[in-house]
């Protein structure tokens, strides 16, 4: 085992492979950090869409929270191997602020696929394409053309991780090293393929498409380079998952509370309850909690130090439960990942670091339910929902005859030609130029069936990359509605 094999400085356009420096992932940083589409999350839901309060969390400030957890976790696991004496046996030594900055970006990434209003943004793409795609199929010469079934699943199966991996190699083209990229390949399917029966081997792994067929081939280069088998991830990935695990299920909490949804005493209340429900389900753990587990006594410190505040009793709530839930988490991730070193450097481990029914997991499962039962399921997020699947599939339907246009008739759409169709015409003239260039470029030298695909990907990137607010904006626009 030697994670140097992990750790490249290598890239998908570079003649000469420089040294394992730190300037190498810095060069990373500074292109992930100045990318539009890290901009762009400061406008994309978390959990509420089109939220005006600003104390409410973004995909942008979630995501700089995952990337502090992620630090924490990466200092944790090489402090461990340190003392253990493991650094130097597993090729680690001199590498921590390599593995940090890698891990950082990785977190702040995770979400930039993201369409807006999250993921009933996803749903609402992919139930489009079930519904209209064979609709919109062009007829050349009195034939329909079609795709094939692996296609239309790839079509049908949007989803933000797999947008991920297309917008910082295909769309955005920040050349990042692909140890960099690895990070955030979560998921190791590809699009075209069946999801996996439950309890398949590798099932975990691949229960949600990781990369697209348009990535196929750049997933393929970045697996040999890292020495990573078919359907394995990357190491750097399990941290990644478990910061955005323990980031996001205490700060959905947070703004449910900051938005009167839920208050202290109700949400102290429902966590008790799910967490001991949680740990009689898991039959092999004892019902009283150790103490570094022990969430009801966490909360009740929590609300105990909140008592001594008036104004500002909900953030001190939350500064001292997230201390006292964080540094547990963050221990025991940390102590998985050493414990299943080897399986997770060959990629294969088939679970998240904090989903191993364990004390940890039933904190962080209890934390996501009560988020789910309460947050996500208040009638303001769910009208908001409502709204945003409105905007997604009616910009999908007004966009819609960009595809029923034939190969030669959407080349000439494309050349702003006098005779092609004027709506066309006005339609792909507010395409995004990065994005018209992708696939350009994608559908040289193809045919049809494939140059169709690129078309569906290319109104799939126009629309997953809005803003909820730009997204909100451009429906009422089009739909005429003032």
């Amino acid at each position: 085992m030697d994670f140097r094999n992990k750790i490249s400085s290598s890239r998908y356009y570079q003649r000469n492979v420089k040294p394992l420096e730190l300037s190498v992932f810095e060069s990373d940083r500074g292109r992930i950090i100045n990318s539009a589409a890290v901009r762009r999350l400061q406008q994309k839901t978390q959990v509420f869409p089109l939220e005006r309060n600003s104390a409410v969390r973004s995909r942008l400030t979630h995501s700089m929270e995952v990337q502090q957890v992620g630090r924490f976790i990466v200092q944790t696991i090489f402090a461990r191997l340190e003392k253990q004496e493991l650094l130097a046996k597993t090729g680690l030594a001199g590498l921590e602020r390599h593995v940090e900055s890698l891990v950082e970006m990785a977190c702040l990434m995770h979400d930039i696929g993201n369409p807006p209003f999250g993921h009933f943004g996803e749903q609402a793409i992919n139930d489009w394409f079930g519904r209209n795609l064979a609709d919109c199929y062009p007829v050349v010469a009195g034939e329909t053309l079609q795709l094939p079934d692996d296609l239309v699943r790839d079509i049908c199966g949007f989803e933000g991780n797999a947008q991920a991996i297309r917008l910082v190699h295909s769309l955005l083209n920040l050349n990042l090293t692909f140890t960099q990229v690895a990070g955030i390949l979560k998921y190791t399917r590809c699009g075209t393929e069946p999801k996996p029966t439950e309890g398949a081997p590798g099932h975990y792994l691949k229960k949600k498409v990781g990369f697209y067929f348009s990535e196929q081939a750049y997933v393929n280069r970045l697996c040999d380079q890292l020495h990573m088998e078919p359907g394995c991830r990357h190491p750097l990935s399990y941290i990644m998952e478990a910061a955005d695990d323990i980031s996001y299920c205490i700060a959905d909490l947070e703004d449910a509370v900051e938005k009167d949804i839920l208050d202290l005493d109700k949400l102290s209340g429902a966590l008790k309850s799910e967490f001991a429900d949680i740990v009689k389900g898991f039959s092999h753990l004892a019902t009283q909690p150790p103490e570094t587990f022990d969430l009801p006594t966490m909360l009740d410190k929590a609300k105990t130090k909140a008592a001594r505040f008036d104004a500002t009793a909900v953030s001190q709530f939350f500064i001292e439960f997230r201390l006292k839930i964080l540094h547990p988490l963050v221990q025991y991730a940390a102590e998985r990942f050493i414990n299943n070193i080897d399986a997770i450097y060959h990629g294969h481990l088939n679970e998240a670091l904090l989903e191993d029914n364990s004390y940890a997991h039933a904190i962080t499962k209890a934390l996501k339910n009560v988020a789910f039962k309460y947050a996500f399921c208040d009638k303001e997020v769910e009208a908001r929902e409502l709204q945003g699947y409105k905007v997604i599939t009616g910009l999908l339907d007004i966009y819609r005859p960009l595809l029923q246009c034939p190969r030669a008739q959407f080349n000439q759409v494309m050349a702003q030609a006098p005779k092609a169709p004027l709506l066309e015409k006005r339609l792909f003239k507010k395409l995004s130029g990065k994005h018209v260039h992708a696939y350009s470029q994608a559908v040289k030298d193809q045919d049809d069936a494939t140059e169709f695909y690129y078309r569906c990907r290319l109104l799939q990137d126009y629309v997953s990359g809005m803003t909820d607010q730009f997204a909100y904006d451009e429906y009422r626009a089009l739909m005429v509605i003032d």
